[in-house]
């Protein structure tokens, strides 16, 4: 019980119904002879092709977008404001270019590892890793993890918690894609309501 990760007839699912689902899940990250284990409590939905937001809009197929035009199930990691990893998970099938971003986790499991991979002056638990950038650090997951086989790699993967717990999930417009048009008016983040490790709260 506990120990059943997710394949691939979870990650062929569309990105908005993962995103959804990642809610409650572990993300499992071992290094070395040490593992860390957290609970996923944000994410985000990228809707491929028609998504303004993706960056697969209009099919675009470059180097860096390859990895989402694979199955679901696999890690595509990319670099933002040229310091910064984020770690998404691509959904759907091959050629339906979709993924999640992990936009915030909560650290249950290597909390010692964790405090010593951030090295930040902040005594604030969700400071670790409230954030993608922070959750990559977090867990030291790199650029050599993009294209990470998520279903049978042992570095990285999701699995189910151990116990199942109840929580409310909110859906939100999703973070700094102003440039996105219309479809930054999508309601495709998703968070565990009042959890204290989600990144950022939006006003009405």
């Amino acid at each position: 019980m506990g120990q059943l990760r997710c394949g691939y007839d979870f990650y062929k699912q569309d990105s908005v119904t993962v995103a959804k689902k990642l809610l409650g899940k572990l993300l499992v990250r071992k290094l070395g002879d040490e593992e860390i284990i957290c609970k996923i409590v944000e994410t985000e939905a990228y809707v491929g092709p028609e998504d303004k937001g993706s960056h697969a809009y209009q099919n675009r197929r470059t180097k860096r977008t390859e990895v989402m035009f694979e199955p679901g199930g696999y890690a595509y990691i990319f670099l933002i404001y040229g310091m910064y990893n984020c770690l998404n998970v691509v959904t759907n099938e091959r050629d339906k270019p979709e993924a999640v971003l992990i936009r915030g986790i909560e650290p249950l499991k290597g909390i010692e590892l964790i405090k010593k991979n951030r090295n930040i002056k902040s005594k604030k638990a969700a400071d670790l890793t409230n954030g993608p950038g922070k959750l990559c650090e977090a867990l030291a997951i790199e650029k050599d993890l993009n294209g990470y086989d998520l279903i049978s790699g042992d570095q990285l993967y999701i699995k189910e918690a151990d116990e199942k717990i109840d929580f409310e999930i909110v859906s939100s417009k999703r973070i700094n894609i102003d440039y996105a048009e219309e479809y930054k008016e999508k309601l495709w983040r998703f968070y565990i309501k009042n959890n204290p490790f989600v990144s950022v709260i939006l006003k009405d």
